[in-house]
């Protein structure tokens, strides 16, 4: 599945590079006009992330959210600055699909296994941002990708596997922001080793070849940002590639 990106500060489209503040892009881009656009040319699940509320949690732009998901019909994840199970349920009460948690699964486990046994594990898809050492150990990283988690990736799957993992999105930090091609070697291990997992491969992805690539992968649905911002290719074309479901 093809699965159109966008990423917010303070109300505008944005990119940074490999999750980095100081190295954003801004586009000139109405975010629902944008988001639009990726639905009309075919898109069943757009991602969001928050990057306001990911850095800050206080300031998550949850109005704007709520209008882009009214003005979709399109199913929506949301990720970014989730801290709380009233946040939780404040995104799933306006109408999101699915929330993204991603620090807050290596900080406080239990916390998050409680969302699943409350809400289902279609309502939550853990985010696993990765830094691959170069003994290939993939470390998660937190808040933002401005530290370390020091839990494996394995291990996190193990635990919430427990709770009914299904949905679980995967990025290699090192690529994210590059163009320079997914980790197709990440997404094929991952899954060979947990089929049962749908898993979503993010960063990296600059042209169709790449999508390709990650489909060939057995991956089950890839996020792009960038590339489509920057007119590499049409969601339309990638669709092409990989229909939806």
């Amino acid at each position: 599945m093809i699965i159109p990106a966008i990423d917010l500060i303070d109300g505008q489209v944005v990119r940074l590079y490999q999750g980095d503040y100081q190295q954003q892009t801004t586009f000139d881009l109405s975010p629902l006009a944008q988001l639009q656009s990726y639905q009309n040319q075919g898109a069943k699940l757009l991602h969001i992330v928050d990057l306001t509320g990911a850095k800050d949690p206080q300031k998550r732009q949850i109005t704007l959210i709520g209008e882009l998901v009214a003005g979709l019909q399109t199913d929506i994840q949301v990720g970014g600055g989730i801290r709380s199970e009233a946040q939780v349920k404040e995104l799933l009460d306006i109408g999101v699909k699915r929330v993204v948690i991603g620090s807050l699964a290596v900080k406080d486990p239990q916390l998050v296994k409680s969302w699943f046994k409350k809400y289902g594990s279609d309502a939550i898809c853990l985010a696993l941002d990765v830094n691959i050492d170069i003994n290939g150990n993939k470390i998660v990283a937190v808040s933002g990708w401005q530290s370390g988690g020091g839990k494996s990736l394995e291990s996190l799957v193990a635990d919430f596997k427990q709770v009914g993992l299904k949905n679980a999105l995967v990025t290699d930090i090192s690529r994210d922001g590059t163009l320079q091609g997914a980790n197709t070697d990440l997404y094929q291990e991952l899954a060979s080793l947990y089929p049962e997992i749908l898993w979503q491969a993010s960063g990296g992805i600059a042209t169709l070849d790449d999508v390709q690539a990650v489909k060939d992968s057995q991956a089950n649905g890839i996020i792009i940002g960038k590339a489509l911002l920057i007119e590499n290719f049409t969601v339309k074309e990638a669709i092409a590639c990989w229909p939806n479901a």
